[in-house]
């Protein structure tokens, strides 16, 4: 027979340390970020995965690894001061084109946008091979319609793209302004002057590398 008392046990939180561990353990075996709520569902009943990983972010402060937010997740990453040492002896150069680059650009600040709202900033078309490939990438992906006539389909940024670039929310990303100066936006011909297939590759700005 159960007494009270161990039953009562049963149903108590574990010890914010031993939480907190709890917190640190899922975090180290997860490929991805992971949300708070998720967190708390895998721990035992009572258990404040929100409280935890505050302890657990302060634990890991000044460390080579950091607990850091991304979109809704957390995960464990290299300290930003420390990244040089992630870097390979030989690096690959990977090209996007001009095209890809602007429309990417265009899609992370406005988000959700419309092929014909990209174009329209673009003022050039854009190709459906630039999106499948930034979709390949798992930096772009297709969001909710818009409920207006023929329910164009709207793109936005993934978690996976804020986490490439090390961004919280798209909220951190630079302006119209910032992306110009940066060579990400061009003054581009009006609309038809040129299409995506004449696009010259370019190098990817340190951004996209």
């Amino acid at each position: 027979m159960i007494e009270d008392e161990d039953l009562q046990s049963l149903f108590e939180a574990p010890p914010m340390a031993e939480q907190e561990r709890m917190v640190e353990a899922i975090l180290f075996a997860s490929a991805e970020p992971v949300s708070v709520v998720e967190i708390e569902s895998r721990m035992p009943h009572g258990s404040d995965a929100a409280e935890a990983m505050v302890y657990l972010r302060k634990r890991y402060e000044g460390r080579g690894v950091s607990v850091v937010k991304i979109g809704e997740g957390w995960a464990f990453r290299t300290a930003a001061d420390l990244g040089f040492l992630m870097q390979k002896e030989r690096v690959e150069h990977r090209k996007l084109s001009r095209a890809a680059i602007e429309t990417l650009a265009i899609i992370a600040y406005h988000q959700p946008a419309t092929r014909a709202e990209i174009e329209e900033i673009r003022g050039v078309s854009v190709s459906r091979g630039t999106i499948d490939m930034l979709m390949e990438l798992s930096w772009v992906k297709i969001g909710r319609r818009r409920m207006t006539p023929g329910r164009p389909v709207t793109f936005t940024v993934t978690q996976g793209f804020l986490d490439h670039f090390g961004l919280e929310t798209s909220r951190d990303l630079p302006g119209v302004k910032e992306l110009r100066e940066s060579g990400l936006l061009d003054n581009r011909p009006a609309p038809g002057a040129l299409d995506d297939d004449e696009a010259n590759e370019v190098d990817q700005d340190d951004m996209f590398s």
